[in-house]
């Protein structure tokens, strides 16, 4: 190799990476974009089934099939919202959300309570809170601040909401004038592993994201029976937001029990029941009510929903959920499954003899 070749080799190694570098700062500018993006083919995902619905069954033309469809979605999402703003409003009342002094009152109140209950069976806790650092919250400072953060994030939220809208409509609308176009960019040795790549993924994701909306639906009800059995008050708010939860595996379901706790354990403070013969035990029952969900979502629901859904082992799911995890933190649980779903659909694709992915594939 001359040096001149050594050179130009050297030079073009240094333009690839510029480049590199230019655009991944510049995806990383439009990151918002993107994610616009991304909720919107997750929308548009959901929705498909029910715009070809609306085609086939009522023979709607493909356009108000769409706009149909969106307006069904949205006056669903308006009922949910409709439904549960009286419930929020009540649940803030009760729970002193909108009044500081009157939080950091129950709080310091239940903390009390907490600590004489300890006390009685000789726990240390001031040296616990001290260990754990829970004595940082003695000051509500710190809600003002989340308030405004809230309000500012609620304020760029219609932005957002008009901008998918906009995009869902278009890829719901134009999703053959777009396949087509995308198909005469691929190259023609690969187009049709490409193509019937797409068409598999588009299938399986939207089995995944149904069966979704089901296992969050049927914990919903789950912990609603539970709540309602307990007495809790606001039920159905509470039951839904423990669901919501749930979307992070694993994970969440700890933190919908610790929600739910403190929920319980803060509106029985307010209203003066006694902690250690009534709000104490009724947390305990529920916690323990929300673990045997958890059981049976965890044994017989969620295996039963996703290794359908995704035709994946469940066991392969849980693996798959726990390297993320530990990979990328709650972000990676999240996505973790539709992604291992699309890469095993162009595994199987690209590579059909290579011997793992032919053991991984076999139900695809």
């Amino acid at each position: 190799m001359t040096s001149k070749e050594l050179s130009i080799g050297i030079v073009r190694a240094v333009a690839i990476l510029v480049a590199s570098c230019l655009v991944l700062f510049f995806l990383y500018q439009i990151t918002t974009v993107i994610l616009y993006c991304i909720i919107a083919i997750v929308i548009s995902l959901l929705l498909n089934p029910l715009v070809n619905f609306l085609k086939q069954r009522f023979k709607f033309r493909n356009t108000l099939a769409v706009i149909s469809s969106l307006l069904i979605a949205f006056l669903i999402i308006s009922g949910f919202v409709l439904l549960f703003v009286p419930l929020l409003l009540a649940q803030g009342e009760n729970l002193s959300l909108l009044d500081v002094s009157s939080l950091e009152k129950n709080y310091h109140l239940l903390l009390e309570n907490i600590t004489v209950f300890l006390d009685s069976y000789n726990i240390n806790t001031k040296q616990l809170i001290q260990s754990s650092k829970l004595s940082s919250f003695a000051t509500f400072e710190f809600i003002p601040n989340f308030l405004n953060s809230f309000l500012s994030t609620l304020g760029s939220f219609s932005m957002g909401f008009a901008s998918v809208l906009f995009i869902t409509f278009f890829l719901l609308k134009e999703k053959d004038v777009l396949y087509l176009k995308f198909k005469r960019l691929l190259p023609e040795n690969q187009k049709e592993k490409v193509l019937n790549s797409i068409q598999d993924i588009n299938h399986l994701l939207s089995r995944y994201f149904l069966g979704l909306l089901l296992q969050l639906t049927i914990i919903m009800l789950l912990y609603l029976i539970i709540f309602i059995i307990f007495g809790v008050e606001n039920a159905i708010i509470i039951a839904l937001l423990c669901a919501i939860f749930n979307i992070v595996p694993y994970v969440g379901p700890l933190i919908a029990s610790i929600v739910a706790g403190l929920l319980i354990m803060t509106s029985g403070i307010g209203s003066g029941a006694d902690f250690a013969t009534e709000t104490l035990p009724t947390a305990i029952y529920v916690l323990i009510g929300m673990s045997l969900v958890q059981v049976i979502d965890n044994n017989f629901s969620s295996p039963l929903i996703f290794s359908k859904s995704t035709n994946s082992h469940p066991l392969e799911i849980f693996l798959v959920i726990l390297i993320a995890g530990i990979l990328f933190g709650i972000t990676g649980m999240i996505i973790a499954v539709p992604f291992y779903t699309s890469l095993k659909v162009i595994g199987k694709e690209f590579l059909p003899n290579n011997k793992i992915i032919k053991a991984l594939t076999k139900n695809l």
